[in-house]
């Protein structure tokens, strides 16, 4: 039995977006149309097309990228309602999948492909068509015959009558190679599958190849193709249910510390380790406190607990969808009873990846323990750790991610970010510049124009204090610079500044920005 799903990159594509079924939409790829919906062909939209050829088809046209990640993951539900009917699911590509025919189960073959189409439709997939048949190709040739929400079964041994009457253009599918064939094929005059298959297999195959020669055999409904059935999934989450339900942040803490080490257990079982871990906790039956919590290596039985106790007594703690549960930290009481606390594992990895030393872990383990002591007194965000990303300043390529996190959305370190001071790095950055002052010979105020001209050569510096009045002025001995940047020129950033490095008549190295509002001291070195 196949189950075909039509035009699947484009539904994915459009669910993704949030826009309707019912638009004219095309997939690209390299500018070529890929995949078009209904709508889009009833305006003259084909696979094939260039884009501004689709466009000049179909103004309204709505462009999609061509993504095959987002399509797998869009036909996974898909999957999953097919397997749960028969199990054995193989999914040949994002809408197409191929499954034994449960015709026994269910009384007959006519029965089961009903049943697959009620089920997918109630999930949302209103489109669906299956085909059965004796082999793989003339399963897929019925269910595209089929109508919506609608069915072909061909009769047990009746796949060559069935694939005689299709022409050729069926064998388009087939990506390059079937198009490629299906142009020589027309052009030797032969325009039916019926057609190919009458022909002599000594004379196909010298012809066209032992890829001809394979297509001949499915048209004769000898389609010797096999599947490989998936493996459905082992489940890895955990869960412990309260009854009665819990309102004490220490009593929910204390109660999951089983269930945590069960779940990291089954992972070790599997040679898993859980690198990012979903935590959700229901209050009277729903979801009121749910967070994805990602670790620099991975969790362990203590993590879990950790982060289950910083969820609940966060008073900021919110939800995937848009809820939130805030606790009362004087007595560590939470607004809803919880009921149920869930682990879900949303990263997993080899255990192999994360094997310890050659002389074990035990320092890094009670750093971790002490840490995390210190965030239970002051909370989680509270405790932070640099970590180098890209950026032009030395202050942009500084982040703060709260220990035992994962740092993630930074900006990549390998860009050219033109302007950026180079090497070596200052040893101290400023979290708030002081204002300073920069003037050259004449005791005039160095400047730098919009195209990076310095007015004069800088030859004394100094610190200035909120009220004017600053440290005493320091002889410059050598400078470089300047390094002229305008970063967020489009969303009213800082507007254009200029770095210089100096150094003073102590041996002191700094660098300086020149902004438009003045002089200020950034970085220093060591």
């Amino acid at each position: 039995m196949v189950v075909w799903c039509p035009d699947w990159s484009v539904v994915a594509a459009l669910e993704e977006a949030d826009r309707s079924l019912r638009s004219p939409a095309a997939v690209l790829s390299a500018n070529v149309v890929e995949v078009c919906n209904g709508p889009a062909r009833a305006e003259g939209v084909r696979r094939g097309q260039r884009r501004r050829d689709a466009q000049a088809r179909c103004p309204d046209l709505l462009l999609l990228s061509a993504n095959p990640d987002r399509d797998a993951r869009a036909f996974e539900p898909v999957l999953a309602v097919v397997e749960d009917l028969r199990p054995g699911v193989a999914a040949l590509r994002p809408g197409l999948l191929a499954v034994r025919a449960p015709g026994s189960w269910y009384g007959s073959e006519t029965a089961a492909a009903a049943t697959a189409c009620q089920a997918l439709v109630e999930t949302g997939v209103w489109d669906v068509r299956v085909g059965i048949a004796d082999d793989l190709f003339t399963a897929e040739q019925a269910a595209r015959t089929a109508e919506v929400q609608s069915w072909t079964v061909v009769p047990d041994g009746g796949s060559p009558s069935f694939l005689r009457g299709l022409p050729v253009h069926v064998l388009q599918d087939d990506g390059a190679r079937g198009r490629e064939l299906v142009g020589l094929l027309e052009r030797l005059g032969l325009r039916t599958l019926g057609d190919l298959a009458d022909l002599p297999g000594d004379a196909v195959e010298h012809r066209l190849g032992a890829y001809g020669a394979t297509v001949r055999r499915r048209a004769r409904g000898e389609d010797p193709t096999l599947f490989a059935a998936r493996t459905p999934p082992p489940e890895l989450d955990a869960e412990v249910a309260f009854e009665p339900p819990l309102d004490s942040v220490e009593a929910i803490t204390f109660s999951v510390r089983t269930t945590a080490e069960r779940f990291v257990s089954q992972l070790a079982h599997h040679q898993l380790v859980a690198t990012g871990v979903r935590v959700e906790a229901q209050s009277d039956g729903a979801v009121c406190s749910s967070r994805v919590w990602l670790h620099p290596r991975h969790f362990t039985a203590r993590d879990l607990v950790d982060r289950v106790h910083w969820q609940l007594q966060s008073a900021g703690s919110t939800s995937g969808a848009g809820g939130s549960l805030r606790a009362r930290k004087q007595v560590g009481d939470v607004r809803a009873p919880i009921d149920r606390v869930r682990f879900l594992p949303e990263l997993v990895e080899p255990a192999a990846a994360h094997g310890e030393a050659l002389w074990g872990s035990a320092s890094d383990d009670l750093v971790q323990r002490g840490v995390a002591r210190v965030q239970g007194m002051v909370g989680f965000d509270a405790v932070r750790r640099p970590v180098l990303q890209g950026g032009r300043s030395p202050g942009a390529r500084q982040a703060l991610v709260p220990w035992g996190e994962r740092a993630v959305d930074l900006r990549p370190v390998d860009r050219p970010w033109p302007g950026r001071v180079p090497g070596p790095a200052p040893v101290r950055v400023f979290a708030t510049p002081p204002a300073a002052e920069v003037v050259d010979d004449a005791g005039r105020e160095v400047c730098v124009t919009d195209r990076g001209v310095v007015s004069g050569e800088p030859r004394r510096f100094r610190v200035t204090g909120r009220d004017g009045t600053g440290l005493p002025w320091q002889p410059v001995t050598a400078w470089a610079g300047p390094w002229p940047t305008d970063e967020g020129w489009w969303s009213g950033g800082s507007g254009p500044t200029a770095r210089f490095q100096v150094v003073g008549a102590d041996g002191r190295a700094w660098l300086l920005v020149r902004a438009p509002e003045g002089w200020a001291l950034e970085a220093g070195y060591d």
